[in-house]
């Protein structure tokens, strides 16, 4: 089990990237969704002992791991967001590079080792090819190879599927999926899709707090009979987006298909009741700070609130238009 208690980073200036975060993280796929800027990454990076933070703990099966960093590296495997390849070596030999840079161990030789990981990723095809040929899809499978490396309790990936095209993505979560099965995987990431098809589990984190912990199940039910969806031309979508809580617009064959939020049951004309989806519960959160259904806790300053499947520990903030998600 993974637990986080109260945890604060202020960087010089000063500027605030995590403010008081807690939560308990069991066994499984975990996500922790957010906007650019939301401090995922700081997080991400604190909890991979990268980054000390200004107060707060952090325990990974009993064990404080800012205490024991070197504990925690011999427990941890870790994909950051941006991975750096000498790009003039072959996948087999970038891996192991970054096997004795992290200091695993090999039994049965370090041929086998690196023969083994490269099939389990799915890259024996690739071993003999140069990082610079590869598709940033295999950049991202070479790099889950040498984070899986050692068997970690915990493993750590930032944005994984940032850039990649669908077949890839696809591949990627199949993988992180049977990575899951016997650890715990933190992901990190901006794009709802990742986590409706990853995560039984997670959190939504906007300006360094945490707005909610829950399951993909539970935040779409929050939003049961307030969602209605209908076509508009370009002047009626900009009227909505005046009046209305609307939380996607797409051209559908020329015309705005559009899905708007409303909590009294009363949608626009034309307008017909739609299937709540992950994303309508995103947007709701980045921009209300809060989901109807969803349990919230206000946690006063300096206080610790270790957030559950069913709490969330939030504090509004204020929020632009600019949330970012895709699917």
């Amino acid at each position: 089990m993974l637990v986080v208690e109260d945890l604060v980073k202020v960087y010089p200036g000063p500027v605030t990237a995590l403010q008081g975060v807690s939560l308990t993280v069991e066994n499984g796929m975990f996500g922790l969704l957010g906007p650019n800027g939301a401090g995922k990454s700081t997080f991400m990076k604190i909890l991979a002992g990268i980054l000390e933070p200004t107060s707060g703990r952090v325990r990974l099966d009993g064990q404080d791991t800012l205490e024991n960093p070197k504990r925690l590296a011999e427990r941890l495997g870790y994909l950051p967001q941006e991975f750096g390849f000498y790009p003039h070596l072959t996948g087999e030999a970038m891996l192991r590079y970054l096997l004795r840079l992290k200091g695993v161990t090999a039994p049965r030789g370090e041929k086998a080792l690196v023969a083994e990981l490269l099939e389990q990723v799915n890259l024996t095809f690739a071993a003999k090819r140069r990082v610079k040929g590869y598709s940033g899809g295999m950049r991202q499978r070479l790099g889950i190879a040498q984070a899986i490396a050692g068997d970690p309790r915990l493993i750590i990936v930032d944005e994984p599927t940032a850039g990649l095209d669908p077949e890839e993505r696809l591949r990627l979560y199949r993988l992180l999926a049977e990575l899951a099965e016997k650890r715990i995987v933190l992901l990190s990431t901006h794009i709802v899709e990742d986590v409706a098809v990853l995560c039984p589990r997670f959190a939504v984190i906007r300006g360094g707090r945490l707005l909610a912990m829950t399951t993909p199940a539970q935040a779409r039910a929050a939003l049961t009979n307030t969602i209605f969806e209908g076509t508009a031309s370009n002047d009626e979508l900009e009227a909505l987006r005046r009046t209305r809580r609307v939380t996607q617009a797409v051209l559908v064959e020329g015309r705005n298909r559009v899905r708007v939020h409303e909590p009294e049951g009363h949608p626009p004309a034309g307008f017909t009741s739609a299937p709540a989806t992950l994303e309508d519960a995103y947007l709701v959160l980045m921009r209300d700070g809060r989901l109807a259904g969803v349990e919230t806790q206000t946690t006063p300053a300096g206080a610790t609130t270790p957030l559950t499947a069913t709490a969330t520990a939030t504090a509004a903030a204020t929020t632009g238009d600019n949330a970012s998600a895709r699917t």
